[in-house]
């Protein structure tokens, strides 16, 4: 059973940057695609990048250009540079096996999720 741990949220200002980690353990990691989720308050979860395990990425409209996904196979680790956060990025953000033929399907359990705060 794969567990997600994600890491490297805080409060930021508008413009600001940071760096979200998710650490995978309990199963081989790189077949894998990995995505990152979101939540707002008040609102569903959401589709926010994806990366197949051959490194191929996608992004949801409103990050491109300013997120960029990558990962670490040898750490198990899957990250989200942020860059040019705005308030409405604002949101706990999740990570999650999902499948390269449906990048926006998760395939396990949620982890914890951490929260990215954008100040105006």
């Amino acid at each position: 059973q794969v567990q997600l741990v994600e890491s490297g949220g805080g409060l930021v200002q508008t413009g600001g940057s940071l760096r979200l980690s998710c650490a995978a353990s309990g199963r081989t990691f790189f077949p894998y695609a990995m995505a990152w989720f979101r939540q707002a308050p008040g609102k569903e979860r959401e589709f926010v990048a994806a990366i197949t395990g051959n490194v191929n990425t996608v992004y949801t409209d409103s990050v491109k250009g300013r997120f960029t996904i990558s990962r670490d196979n040898a750490k198990s680790t899957v990250y989200l540079q942020m860059n040019s956060l705005k308030p409405e990025d604002t949101a706990v953000y999740y990570c999650n096996a999902v499948l390269a033929s449906n990048i926006k399907q998760p395939q396990r359990s949620w982890g914890q999720g951490t929260q990215v705060t954008v100040s105006s």
